[in-house]
C-alpha cells in the first residue's frame, strides 16, 4: 500500500475514533452525574467501525461524502434495534411534520417491515387500499416497479404518499397466491371516518371503530346517542364494538373509547421502560384523554353504556390502540372478546428531535394492560374465539424480524393461514367476475353490517342477547394457551 492511502487511512480512523471516544466521554459524565455507574467504552467496536470507515473513504470506488457515511451508519444502528425504531435526516423529519400535521395524498394503509420487504398491518376502511383488494398480511414487493426490499417503512410512506389524483401501482406477494398481485390506485385525500354505527335489531347496537383520531372519542359518544334515538329514545340492551382491522392511532384515542364503557378512574393502560421501570399509568377519567383543550368528549354518554352486556371484535389486523382498549375491557371484565387473535404491537415510539435539524424515532417503553399484561408480540387473545372464513392469512408483530419478544415470557404468536390456498381457475372471467362480486359485498358488508353473513358478528350479538352466556364467557381467555404452537398441541 502506498504511504499516502496509508497515511489517509491513519488520519481517518484517528478522527473517527477520537470524535466518537470524546462523545461517548460526555455521555459518560452526564451519566455519572445521574447517578449511574460509567459502562466500559467498547474500545474494540470503535476501533472495528473506525476501520470499516476508514477502509470505504481510502478503498471505495467513489468518494462518499463524510455526512452520507455517517448518516447510513446511524440509520443502520438506529434500525438494527427492532421494527419501529427509526432515523430520520432533516428532510424526512420536516416531511413526517408535515404530513401529520396537514391533509395529503395517500393510499390509507398501516405499514411495517418484514425480512426487508415492507408489509401491510391493515388497509383502513373506505381508502383507495381497501377499495383496491389490498389485504392485511400482502407484502408490497414494488412501487411503480421499484423494488422494496431494504427500503425503510419511511421510504415507503414517501414512495406511496403524493398528489391526490395520481397514479401508482403496487406489486404484492400474498399467501398461496401463485403468482405476484398487481393492483392500480389513485391517491386521494385521506379523510378516515373512523366511527360508524348501526341498529343489528331492536335494543342491540353495533359501533366500527377503523381508526383513532382526533375526535374518535367524541364520535363514539354521538354514535352511541344516535343509537338510542334509533332505537325509539329506549336504552340500549347490548352492544357490539367491533374493532377487526383497526391498525391503532392516538393514545388518547384508545383511553377515551375505553372510558366510554368503563367506570370513572378504572386504570386502562400503564407504560414499563428499560429494566420494568413504571412509566405512566392513564385512567378513565378527562384529563387523560381530553385532545387539546376542549372540553370532556364523552359529555353526556348514554349510562348504560357502563353495564349493559357487550362484545368487542378482533382479528390479527387489530393493533396498538385497539389492543389496549381490547385489553382493558377484557381485564375489567367488562366486555367479551370475540374472533381471532390480535395483531402484538404493544410498544411505545417516542420522536426525539436532534440538534441538527434530524430526529430519531425510539422504542422507549412496552404498554400493558390493567392486570399487567404485556401486549407484545402475542397480542390479546379472544375469550371466543370465531374464526373468519373469508379470510386466508393473518400476519403479527412476531413476524416482523427484528421485533422485542414479550417481556413476561411465554412464546411469541406468528402468522397463521386460515384458508384454503385460492383456486387454479381464479383467472378465468367467470371466477374473476365472482371474486370482483364478492369484494363488492365484503365492502358494503363493513358499512352496514349483518350478522347473517358475518360469523363473527352472529355470535357477538348472540352472546350480548343472552346475558347468561355472556357471563360465563367473561374471562375466558385467562385458560387459553397464548402460543401457535400450544393450539397445535391441543388439536
Amino acid at each position: 500500500m502506498s504511504k499516502p492511502v496509508f497515511k489517509k487511512i491513519a488520519l481517518y480512523t484517528l478522527g473517527a475514533i477520537s470524535g466518537v471516544a470524546v462523545s461517548l466521554a460526555v455521555q459518560g459524565f452526564a451519566a455519572d452525574k445521574d447517578g449511574r455507574d460509567n459502562e466500559v467504552l467498547p474500545v474494540q467496536s470503535i476501533r472495528t467501525m473506525a476501520e470499516v470507515y476508514g477502509q470505504i473513504k481510502a478503498n471505495y470506488y467513489q468518494d462518499k461524502p463524510d455526512a452520507d457515511l455517517f448518516e447510513g451508519a446511524m440509520k443502520g444502528m438506529v434500525a438494527g434495534l427492532d421494527p419501529h425504531s427509526e432515523y430520520m435526516d432533516k428532510k424526512g423529519y420536516a416531511e413526517m411534520k408535515e404530513s401529520t400535521s396537514g391533509e395529503f395524498g395517500g393510499l390509507g394503509m398501516e405499514i411495517g417491515q418484514e425480512d426487508g420487504f415492507v408489509k401491510v398491518v391493515s388497509p383502513i376502511e373506505d381508502t383507495p387500499a381497501e377499495r383496491a383488494g389490498v389485504k392485511s398480511g400482502d407484502f408490497i414487493v414494488k412501487i411503480d416497479n421499484v423494488s422494496t426490499r431494504g427500503m425503510t417503512v419511511s421510504e415507503a410512506v414517501k414512495k406511496m404518499r403524493g398528489k391526490p389524483g395520481t397514479k401508482i401501482t403496487l406489486t404484492l406477494s400474498r399467501k398461496n397466491a401463485d403468482k405476484p398481485v398487481v393492483v392500480n390506485l389513485t391517491r386521494a385525500i385521506i379523510k378516515v371516518k373512523s366511527v360508524r354505527h348501526h341498529l343489528l335489531e331492536p335494543d342491540y347496537g353495533y359501533i366500527r371503530v377503523s381508526q383513532f383520531q382526533e375526535r374518535t372519542v367524541e364520535a363514539v359518544n354521538a354514535a352511541a346517542k344516535a343509537l338510542v334515538k334509533e332505537n325509539k329514545g329506549k336504552p340500549l340492551k347490548g352492544l357490539v364494538l367491533d374493532l377487526r382491522d383497526d391498525p391503532g392511532g392516538l393514545l388518547t384515542g384508545a383511553v377515551g373509547v375505553s372510558a366510554a364503557f368503563l367506570p370513572s378512574e378504572a386504570v386502562v393502560v400503564s407504560t414499563k421502560g428499560r429494566d420494568g421501570k413504571d412509566g405512566m399509568v392513564l385512567k378513565a377519567v378527562p384529563e387523560d384523554y381530553v385532545y387539546g383543550m376542549g372540553g370532556d368528549p364523552l359529555a353526556g354518554i348514554p349510562a348504560e353504556l357502563k353495564t349493559i352486556p357487550m362484545t368487542v371484535l378482533i382479528n390479527s389486523g387489530s393493533a396498538s390502540a385497539s389492543e389496549i382498549v381490547a385489553g382493558a375491557l377484557q381485564d375489567h371484565k367488562r366486555a367479551v372478546i370475540v374472533g381471532t387473535q390480535s395483531f402484538g404491537k404493544g410498544s411505545v415510539q417516542t420522536l426525539i428531535p436532534l440538534s441538527n435539524g434530524s430526529a430519531v424515532k425510539l422504542t422507549t417503553a412496552l404498554y400493558y394492560t390493567p392486570n399487567d399484561r404485556s401486549i407484545q408480540a402475542q397480542g390479546i387473545v379472544p375469550d371466543v374465539e370465531v374464526k373468519d372464513k373469508e379470510r386466508i392469512f393473518e400476519s403479527r408483530e412476531a413476524d416482523l424480524v427484528g421485533h422485542i419478544g414479550n417481556p413476561l415470557g411465554g412464546e411469541d404468536v406468528n402468522s397463521e393461514t386460515l384458508a384454503v390456498p385460492l383456486e387454479k381457475d381464479a383467472d378465468k372471467p367467470a371466477a374473476k367476475e365472482k371474486g370482483k362480486k364478492k369484494k363488492d359485498e365484503d365492502l358494503s358488508s363493513r358499512r352496514i353490517p349483518n350478522p347473517a353473513k358475518d360469523e363473527q358478528l352472529r355470535k357477538a350479538l348472540d352472546l350480548v342477547k343472552s346475558p347468561e352466556q355472556w357471563q360465563k364467557s367473561l374471562g375466558l381467555a385467562a385458560k387459553k394457551p397464548v402460543s401457535n404452537k400450544d393450539k397445535k398441541d391441543k388439536k
